[in-house]
């Protein structure tokens, strides 16, 4: 297979990570015979320093003419610490997404067995926990209108939604729970958003489209409870923008690790494929970043591309790092592997004979199930 990959480094430890990527995408040209065109472009803090623009058109252009995208991270300190700030390395990423209308972002929240320990929460209540969470990505209040007064003592951010922007996420997930364990849990706050009542409609009805998934609709601040408490009862969660936001990262926490989890956002013709942490510019050339979320969001790639035995390689060689312990500070709190030697050791394991030992099965991490739409 050939594809064009467009690859957005970004800020801060971004283009670190990426750099780990592109050696397992490598990997896969070597072992398996195909072709990655690969292009760079910038997006971001480092963007507007160049340009004056988070999304130049020249990245937009590269991007709109790419197969996929492999991004990094977005943020700087200079501007997260200047409220005052005008225009931020975020707003590239939003534009980006309401560009190519990549309308559904979807996080698998699995927990590794071999790494189970290092979650806060009790191992007996998230060792069985694999879900994976369909967030609206293109509308909401992150994309409504904005008001701020001349003065400075009032601000408005409105949230809004249309049928149309919920029913094509809605359907994805119904898919998606259709396929595994056959269970959505809605998260909205129905009880006083119109928007979100909006959401318990439109679901409720496309629902009776699909008798064989079970459907539970979830108030916001209760599903965060449940998360913590009890994180293995999800299966497919569906929410708004803002709300997968937060419970997104939140997941992150039961892994652990935040560098740990890998993510896609997908439309109509285009998708990307990210790790679901930030830019953490305090690690930024210190070659300490966990290289691993970037790597397995190119498994979601490979996958999105029917290329599963590809997948499952990167996967496989992913697991052999954790039962070997070759893995970042951030992990195992040892300073012995650096970014770099664990990526390495990644894109050399990626290989196209099967490893007996380290099968890929449900109970390792079972991303094909929670990524192919």
């Amino acid at each position: 297979m050939y594809l064009n990959i467009a690859l957005l480094g970004g800020d801060g430890i971004g283009p670190e990570v990426l750099a780990q990527s592109v050696k397992c995408l490598q990997a896969i040209e070597h072992n398996f015979g195909h072709t990655f065109s690969i292009t760079k472009a910038d997006i971001g803090a480092i963007a507007m320093k160049k340009t004056g623009k988070p999304l130049p058109e020249k990245t937009l252009k590269i991007c709109k003419n790419s197969d996929a995208i492999l991004f990094g991270a977005i943020g700087s300190l200079e501007y997260d610490q200047n409220p005052k700030a005008k225009v931020w390395p975020e707003q590239g990423l939003f534009q980006l997404r309401k560009e190519l209308d990549l309308f559904a972002n979807i996080r698998p929240v699995k927990v590794f067995p071999a790494l189970a320990k290092l979650s806060p929460l009790n191992k007996a209540n998230i060792l069985d926990t694999d879900l994976v969470i369909y967030r609206e990505l293109t509308g909401g209040i992150y994309f409504g209108k904005k008001e701020v007064s001349d003065d400075g003592t009032f601000a408005m951010d409105a949230c809004e939604y249309t049928e149309k922007e919920i029913s094509r996420i809605t359907h994805l997930a119904f898919k998606a729970a259709k396929s595994r364990r056959k269970k959505l849990t809605l998260v909205d706050k129905a009880n006083v958003l119109e928007t979100s009542r909006l959401w318990r409609r439109v679901v409720m009805n496309i629902a009776s489209s699909y008798p064989e998934v079970s459907l539970n609709c979830m108030f916001m601040d209760h599903a965060a409870v449940q998360m913590i408490l009890n994180p293995n009862q999800f299966d497919v969660i569906l929410t708004d923008n803002m709300f997968g936001d937060i419970l997104s990262d939140q997941g992150s926490a039961i892994s652990g690790s935040i560098g740990l989890l890998p993510s896609s956002s997908v439309g109509i013709g285009h998708a990307m494929f990210e790790p679901i942490h930030g830019s953490y510019p305090q690690a930024k050339g210190k070659n300490i970043a966990n290289p691993v979320a970037s790597i397995l969001s190119v498994a979601m790639l490979l996958q999105h591309f029917d290329l599963q035995e590809e997948a499952n390689a990167v996967i496989t060689a992913v697991l052999k790092s954790f039962a070997k312990k070759i893995v970042t500070p951030d992990v195992l709190g040892s300073s012995k592997y650096g970014t770099d030697y664990v990526g390495d050791f990644i894109a050399n394991n990626i290989s196209d004979d099967s490893d007996d030992d380290l099968k890929i099965n449900d109970e390792n991490i079972g991303l094909g199930k929670s990524t192919i739409i």
